[in-house]
Parts: structure tokens; sequence; C-alpha cells
């Protein structure tokens, strides 16, 4: 949810998809995300960014401004 709210109060429009019931959208963020099983994964088009800490940290570091620019 924390990763849904920076997203939304930058403005950004996203896709959410549920992979809670696992199946082939699972293994697909799996591999995407090079092997990790958490959630959130985050992928801005397609660069792996990582779970909630590491968008949080390119927020506060002034990296993902750049980021969503690409």
């Amino acid at each position: 949810m924390r990763a849904k709210a920076l997203l939304q109060h930058k403005s950004v429009a996203f896709e959410e998809t549920d992979i809670s019931m696992g199946g082939k959208k699972r293994q697909e963020m799996i591999q995407r995300a090079g092997g990790r099983t958490t959630v959130p994964q985050v992928f801005i088009g397609n660069q792996h960014i990582g779970g909630y800490d590491d968008l949080a940290a390119l927020e506060r570091s002034g990296q993902l401004d750049a980021i969503l620019a690409d």
C-alpha cells in the first residue's frame, strides 16, 4: 500500500497485478524480479526497481523523478 500511495502522491499512473493466487503472473513477476518473491515488486517500464524500500530510497535520493521521466 505504501508503494501505491507514493506513486499516487506523485500522480503516476500504474498497473497493479494481483499475484496472490500464484500461477503464470506470479512466476513471471519472480523471473522479472531476479528471484524476489516479496510483494510489491515495482517495475518502471522494463526496469525492476525492487520493493517499497527501494522505491522510497530512490525518492529520498531525488532519483525517482528522473527514472519516471524516462
